[in-house]
């Protein structure tokens, strides 16, 4: 397998612990997330959070909150350098956030490190999404 494939593997794995999160459960993602003090996150709800404990804890928050949800990565574009790859594309989301349907074509930058032989994810950043934010606020 070609380190892009080997990448690409670890997105899919990725999305498809963000659709399990969407639905109420963030314990998947644990298993494709670095989990070292040096990883951070930048949701569409805003925010940073930097460290294993914040970023999971923040998956965790909003895996309680959402409900019926589903998001898609398009428009795949991947580059590697060595140990590190990056990923940018456009996630197409739509979830129940405390009761409201919010929807989002929201542009993403992902970043994912060689670690004990595969690949782990070290920073997700999209846009804000003003109704997201707004859908919490409201919580």
């Amino acid at each position: 397998m070609s380190t892009e494939e080997e990448v690409r593997k670890a997105s899919t794995q990725f999305y498809a612990a963000l659709n399990t999160m969407l639905n109420g459960d963030a314990a998947p993602l644990s298993q494709i997330w670095s989990h070292s003090s040096d990883v951070t996150t930048m949701h569409p709800v805003g925010g940073r959070q930097v460290g294993w404990s914040e970023v999971q804890k923040a998956w965790e928050q909003v895996a309680k909150a959402t409900t019926d949800g589903k998001v898609e990565l398009k428009d795949q574009l991947i580059r590697i350098a060595g140990d590190v790859a990056y990923e940018l594309g456009t996630e197409s989301a739509e979830f129940t956030l405390g009761g409201q349907k919010v929807s989002g074509e929201i542009r993403v930058t992902n970043i994912y490190q060689r670690e004990a032989g595969g690949w782990k994810i070290t920073h997700h950043h999209t846009d804000v999404v003003p109704a997201m934010v707004e859908a919490l606020n409201r919580l």
